[in-house]
């Protein structure tokens, strides 16, 4: 253990799963995977049998967590799909219409900002060095700032009304059944 890490606290970022069984290591490894790994990788990072790590991302794959490549080798991708349906899922039961519809608009209100103040619709179409060098106000960091808080926004902003509408869809089907 380092000096600097607490024997209650967190573990490292680099050994964050290290406590955990297999298969949350195994899950763990999958959310950080960026991009398509075999099993023996995945079981490498995951510190097990690469048979092992085979049984659970063939589960994983079963229940639309990762995506099975089949080819030599094998490889195996996080299904961000799958993490987006989740996240709607998680929001649709945590908040009512009212509050998504709420986040919607503010979410909307924001976004509308940022094409007022770039003159553009989409942050794809922002030159952000110009943006900076003809601006007084904004430094290149503050409108790669702007930029990536706008795209997040964009992609908040449709989770948020795909959550209100399956909210809706389930509430609408609750009162005819």
């Amino acid at each position: 253990m380092s000096n600097t890490e607490s024997p209650d606290g967190p573990p490292s970022f680099e050994d964050a799963f290290r406590d955990d069984d297999v298969e949350q290591r195994i899950y763990g490894t999958i959310l950080q995977t960026r991009e398509p790994a075999t099993a023996s990788a995945i079981a490498e990072q995951a510190e097990c049998d690469p048979k092992t790590a085979r049984k659970y991302l063939g589960w994983f794959s079963d229940l639309g967590i990762v995506t099975h490549h089949d080819g030599h080798p094998t490889t195996y991708e996080r299904n961000d799909a799958y993490f987006q349906w989740r996240r709607i899922n998680q929001l649709a039961a945590e908040h009512t219409i009212d509050e998504l519809q709420e986040h919607v608009r503010t979410l909307t209100t924001r976004i509308t900002d940022y094409e007022e103040t770039y003159d553009a619709t989409t942050p794809a179409a922002v030159d952000a060095v110009d943006a900076a060098e003809t601006s007084d106000e904004r430094t290149i960091d503050d409108v790669y700032s702007d930029l990536a808080d706008w795209a997040t926004a964009r992609d908040e902003r449709k989770r948020y009304e795909r959550a209100r509408q399956q909210r809706a869809g389930a509430e609408t089907d609750q009162a005819s059944g």
